[in-house]
């Protein structure tokens, strides 16, 4: 048995008490494989609608992977950039990600103030930085493809508006997105599960589901010391749907790592300035996002991630990527010298071969899948799970009928190749990123005009 409470910060950040383990035979209207943010809101959903009968089982505890792991940003983004999601799917598409994503945001705080889920729940806003003269390019040419395709809601900072904000020797510029909030991901994934109950459903913790097989009308997992009869059933695996031979090629996971520091006084924090809080990502491909915990505490996640190789999914510590995140603070913010690390952890993120989300039936209706988050899942998930409720219940809706439901996706190859493959991706995201940077001034006052172009 993992102690849970080892696994992130903010798993060990409050006591909570998980359920017991199945123990006997039962039979439900829905089961529901996968206690994270889109298990617990299709639960949720689903026994609201029509008060069927819904079973969770989670292998671990509530909110044990991804969800009780990253760094608790609710935002916008889907897949990996706007213009990759164009590329593969069309301008209109894109548009339509994004307005789904942005509904997802705003959804996350409908779902804190209707069940009063303390979560430590801020929405402050974002900003994308950008570290290097092309970055300044990357995030304009992002901003300008969203203003063309019609969405407002983001705008663009000069250094001198973005030191407004915050202030580091390395910021040339920003994508500015009020649409944004920050929370603490085990408590709200706790919170949900607390609605779920309190609505009829039923959890059963520390039970992973040994097999699933169709029978006759519907379905029947098999755990440890019982089993479920289902009429229909829900996968809401996410980075661990590979275990899942129906769904093993459909994506793979990928391991993105955090480091904590203690509680920062006003004395270090005051020349950086971040009254807003805001939650920050640079433009890089392998991502550095940051910000500050109710505690004052700076979480520095990304950098390089993790590859795993077959079903591994023991990819938590990573040595290597914990020194360059902690050599990467006082890069960005130097009164941040010294400052001790008090956590370290890593969790899964699930990756398509073409970077995008996909849920849908598997095989037929009886079941219905959702992966892919890319590691932007915390808002996307929870809006997930109310268009899962739609789709096991036959409901045509706006959110059934977006076009990453039912989506065919591009299979990832077997192993080794799939190893191979992943690398590769990893190799080239990086010497991107190398290239970029090569050239980062080391301040604002060396990047020239040509190196940042003003929007058409």
């Amino acid at each position: 048995m993992v102690d849970y409470r080892t696994k992130s910060f903010w798993l060990g950040s409050a006591p909570y008490e998980p359920s017991p383990p199945l123990a006997g035979d039962i039979a439900v209207d829905v089961a529901i494989v996968g206690g994270g943010f889109t298990g617990l809101s299709a639960a949720l959903h689903l026994r609201q609608a029509e008060a069927l009968d819904v079973a969770v089982l989670e292998s671990e505890v509530i909110g044990f992977g991804a969800s009780g792991r990253n760094g608790g940003f609710a935002m916008t983004l889907f897949g990996l950039t706007m213009s990759l999601t164009g590329l593969r799917f069309g301008k209109e598409k894109a548009r339509e990600a994004h307005h789904y994503m942005e509904r997802a945001v705003d959804y996350v705080g409908e779902l804190v103030e209707r069940y009063s889920i303390e979560s430590e729940y801020e929405r402050n806003g974002f900003l994308r930085v950008a570290t290097a003269p092309g970055y300044v390019k990357r995030i304009r040419e992002e901003i300008e493809l969203a203003h063309t395709l019609g969405i407002d809601g983001i705008e663009w900072l000069d250094a001198d508006e973005t030191a407004k904000r915050v202030r580091s020797p390395l910021y040339l510029g920003a994508w500015w997105e009020p649409r944004c909030a920050l929370l603490n991901p085990a408590k709200q994934a706790w919170g949900l599960k607390r609605a779920g109950e309190a609505n009829g459903v039923r959890f059963f913790e520390n039970t992973p589901a040994l097999s699933i097989a169709r029978t006759g009308a519907g379905l029947t997992l098999r755990t440890a010391h019982g089993s479920v009869r289902a009429k229909k059933l829900v996968l809401a695996t996410n980075a661990y749907s590979h275990l899942i031979p129906a769904l093993r090629r459909k994506q793979v996971p990928a391991f993105t790592h955090i480091v904590l520091t203690e509680p920062l006084s006003p004395e270090r924090l005051a020349p950086i300035g971040w009254q807003g809080r805001e939650g920050i990502e640079d433009a890089r491909n392998l991502v550095h996002y940051y910000r500050l915990t109710s505690e004052d505490r700076l979480l520095m996640g990304g950098g390089n991630i993790g590859i795993t190789y077959g079903k591994d999914m023991d990819h938590d510590l990573d040595a290597a990527v914990f020194r360059e995140l902690e050599a990467y603070i006082p890069r960005v913010y130097p009164s941040l010298k010294g400052a001790r690390i008090t956590h370290r952890w890593g969790g899964p993120i699930s990756v398509p071969l073409d970077m995008a989300p996909a849920m849908g039936f598997l095989g037929d209706e009886r079941v219905v899948y959702s992966l892919g988050c890319m590691g932007h899942g915390v808002s996307l998930t929870q809006l997930n799970g109310r268009t899962i409720a739609d789709l096991i219940l036959g409901r045509q809706s706006d959110l059934t009928s977006v076009f990453f439901v039912n989506r065919r996706t591009l299979p990832w190859p077997p192993e080794p190749l799939r190893l191979v493959l992943g690398q590769a991706i990893r190799g080239y995201m990086r010497a991107e990123d190398a290239w970029y940077e090569r050239r980062t001034p080391k301040t604002t006052a060396d990047v020239t005009p040509a190196e940042a172009p003003k929007v058409r």
